[in-house]
């Protein structure tokens, strides 16, 4: 699926991935067990959701203004849907995650994610 995907959502799961590990670090260090895993899960959320995204993105057809739109459109769909679903699914499970570290890591990777506007695919 990875390989499917441009390069610059290739590139940015990679620097989301590695902000992920930073704040999982940082959080253990910090705040302990529990916080490490609530950056972890931050994180993987929004890992899932961009990878997602990014295959559904690079299964549309680009034949025209609208047709690059319409795919747009539908990975963003896929990406919010995806992103609500899996954290309601960690806040409802997870009992004792840190709240504020859990979205804190998910919106520091959102946010990373954007940049793939900026990378150049050669």
């Amino acid at each position: 699926m990875l390989r499917r995907l441009t390069k610059p959502i290739r590139t940015v799961l990679r620097w989301q991935l590695a902000a992920t590990l930073a704040m999982t670090l940082a959080a253990a260090l910090g705040l302990g067990v529990q916080a490490a895993i609530s950056a972890a899960a931050g994180g993987a959320v929004s890992l899932a959701a961009g990878a997602l995204a990014g295959w559904v993105a690079s299964r549309s057809h680009w034949g025209s203004a609208g047709g690059v739109l319409a795919g747009a459109l539908k990975a963003e769909a896929v990406k919010i849907g995806v992103s609500v679903l899996l954290l309601w699914l960690v806040l409802k499970s997870y009992d004792q995650a840190i709240v504020g570290v859990f979205v804190g890591s998910f919106l520091v990777t959102m946010l990373i994610f954007t940049l793939a506007f900026f990378v150049r695919e050669y």
